[in-house]
């Protein structure tokens, strides 16, 4: 999967509003993904879904952090409804990574079907990786779009029938460890 841009944003915390400054990067495919440092290896939240980007003067209802005007705002639309406001550090860097989050919304690779003469879209997602290998002729060139299974599908509906089991388990023995005790 291809990076497309890295750097320091404000982000804004969706339960008690503070703001933290954290390294995100945003991949082809509308991912972003925070981290407490640079080195990306405290990783802190991932964010998917982009459907529409607002910078600037155009993010109304958000205080931009202390001593940030608020041309450094960016809020980020999200499919379910919700909403990610971050800031950056200048307006032309605001303008930068508002741009570079439209870009993942138009990220596909157009492949073309000569037997059916007809091109065909194949949106990227956070599961495939794209290879670009130049071809045969000139101005040719082979895509191979390589999909991965998510090692994280399914790992909640797991998670809670393993809860709800425990929890069984835990009242049943609970049950069996009283019942000797009501019969004195």
């Amino acid at each position: 999967m291809a990076l497309l841009k890295s750097g320091w944003l404000w982000r804004q915390t969706s339960v008690l509003k503070r703001w933290k400054l954290n390294w995100c990067d945003v991949w082809i495919d509308g991912s972003l993904c925070f981290y407490k440092t640079d080195s990306r290896r405290d990783f802190e939240h991932r964010v998917r879904g982009c459907i529409d980007v607002r910078s600037g003067l155009e993010c109304t209802g958000v205080t931009p952090p202390e001593a940030n005007p608020r041309d450094n705002l960016i809020v980020v639309l999200l499919r379910d409804g919700s909403t990610l406001n971050l800031c950056a550090n200048c307006e032309d860097e605001a303008l930068a990574w508002k741009l570079t989050l439209l870009e993942t919304k138009l990220s596909m690779v157009f492949t073309y079907d000569p037997y059916d003469d007809c091109y065909q879209t194949i949106p990227l997602d956070n599961h495939q990786t794209v290879y670009i290998t130049p071809g045969t002729g000139p101005g040719v060139h082979h895509v191979i779009v390589q999909t991965q299974r998510d090692p994280f599908d399914g790992v909640a509906g797991q998670l809670a029938v393993g809860m709800l089991a425990g929890m069984a388990a835990g009242t049943a023995m609970r049950s069996l460890l009283w019942m000797p005790y009501c019969f004195y």
